[in-house]
């Protein structure tokens, strides 16, 4: 198991690239879905410096909140309302360059500009969501996109 993340400078992939197999060591041998889920949200938060890094998991007809690291969150989303709810609800990764922009947008925090929400997925049900919100406008693009679905897929949900 690794116990010391090694944040590296580079590239927005490069940084991904690193971190993985990092990730993976966590999850290496280790069961408990909360342990990995707090794991990962704590090493991208280390990683990347978002404002907002965690898990919503679906239980019964909401999403609720899991392991995460940053401020404080709103504890219970309905299935298509703001972002996560909305990525919950169509299965699929959602970017958002301008939180404000977005129809229901949830405002847990003011300071939260922009936000990418990766579903995870298991036998083609959605299982809980990965939230991450940034300070920044047009903070995430395609390539948080393509990671953060790797990041996800392995979970094994």
């Amino acid at each position: 198991m690794a116990e010391d993340l090694q944040i590296i400078k580079g590239s927005k992939a490069e940084q991904y690239e690193a971190l993985i197999p990092q990730i993976k060591g966590l999850l290496e041998g280790e069961t408990d879905l909360v342990a990995n889920l707090a794991n990962i949200a704590a090493a991208l938060k280390e990683q990347f410096g978002w404002f907002w890094v965690g898990f919503y998991l679906v239980k019964q007809d909401q999403l609720v909140l899991g392991p995460f690291q940053g401020p404080v969150a709103c504890t219970r989303i309905r299935k298509g309302r703001g972002v996560c709810g909305s990525s919950w609800a169509s299965a699929s990764t959602l970017i958002v360059p301008d939180v404000e922009q977005f129809p229901g947008h949830i405002a847990c925090s003011s300071l939260s500009r922009s936000e990418i929400v990766v579903p995870l997925v298991k036998n083609g049900a959605v299982m809980g969501v990965l939230d991450v919100d940034s300070s920044e406008y047009n903070r995430f693009d395609e390539t948080d996109q393509q990671y953060l679905e790797q990041v996800v897929a392995l979970l094994n949900c």
